[in-house]
């Protein structure tokens, strides 16, 4: 029985270990730095797909994001007004207001997004965590989401993103961005 226990104990603190990821900080050296507010300036094309938990390709999509920053009362606000051309011919829109709250943090809202959004930027990298409400098959799922983006050069930018209900993975977004 103590070596069931053991097991168990052993595993569940390994399991949540897991859980831990890696923090954004780690990429604090790399370059070049992301700047939100200089990136999402003006018109950024993107083109992603969802994966299902197999890997299978669900979705394909084009987006064209609309963006602009500005000071109000000292504060750095963004808006971000992001327009999607998805592979089965729908089309959806979702506009952010994204504001620093901090040297290297961002909260962010939308229509579609539960509360507020959490991030944190360290070098090239920012992590995104929002809980999404998306519509799947006539009703409406809470679905959080932890991006990752990564500056590569003052172009291009990638993007992942986790999808999970109730701690379950159901998929990935990846996106590729690139500022005209």
């Amino acid at each position: 029985m103590k070596t069931l226990w053991l097991a168990c104990f052993t595993c569940g603190i390994l399991g949540l270990g897991g859980c831990a990821g890696t923090p954004v900080d780690r990429y604090q050296a790399e370059q070049p730095v992301l700047d939100l507010a200089r990136y999402f300036n003006g018109t950024i094309d993107g083109w992603g797909m969802f994966q299902d938990r197999s890997g299978e390709v669900i979705k394909r999509f084009h987006v064209v994001i609309d963006a602009k920053w500005e000071k109000r009362d000292g504060v750095d606000v963004g808006m971000l007004d992001e327009n999607f051309a998805w592979s089965d011919g729908t089309t959806s829109r979702r506009v952010w207001t994204i504001t620093r709250v901090g040297a290297s943090r961002y909260v962010g809202r939308a229509d579609d997004v539960v509360g507020e959004a959490q991030g944190e930027a360290a070098g090239n990298a920012l992590r995104w965590r929002y809980v999404l409400a998306l519509p799947v098959d006539g009703r409406v799922w809470n679905v959080d989401f932890d991006d990752w983006m990564y500056l590569i050069d003052d172009k291009v930018m990638l993007n992942r993103s986790a999808m999970r209900k109730f701690g379950i993975h159901l998929g990935d977004v990846t996106l590729s961005f690139t500022r005209r």
